[in-house]
C-alpha cells in the first residue's frame, strides 16, 4: 500500500531535504519500517530503544492520533498521509 509520509524541518537532513516522500506498508510499523530502509537512521528518531513512538513525537494516519488507534498497529489504506510531528517546548 502506497503512502506519503509527511517528513517534519527537524528530520529531513535524512530524506535530502524532502518535506514528503512516498511510503509502503499495510500498518504504521510497516510504513516506519520501509521509511527507515530507505533513510537510514530516520527510524531512531521517530521510535526508542524498545521500538515505541518516542514520547515527544506524534504521529498521525490521516487525521488520527496513532496514540488514540492501535499505535504502531495502525492501518494505513493506500493514498493516506502518514504526518510525524515533533513536540515542540518553550518557555
Amino acid at each position: 500500500m502506497s503512502v506519503s509520509v509527511r517528513i517534519p524541518t527537524i528530520l529531513r537532513t535524512y530524506t535530502n531535504g524532502a518535506a514528503e516522500v512516498s511510503g509502503e506498508g499495510a500498518t504504521l510499523r510497516e510504513v516506519l519500517e520501509k521509511l527507515d530502509a530507505d533513510y537510514p537512521g530516520i527510524g531512531a528518531r521517530i521510535l526508542d530503544e524498545t521500538g515505541k513512538i518516542r514520547r515527544f513525537v506524534n504521529v498521525y494516519v490521516g487525521e488520527e492520533d496513532v496514540r488514540f488507534a492501535d499505535n504502531l498497529d495502525t492501518a494505513t489504506p493506500s493514498g493516506v498521509q502518514v504526518s510525524i510531528i515533533p513536540a515542540v517546548a518553550g518557555g
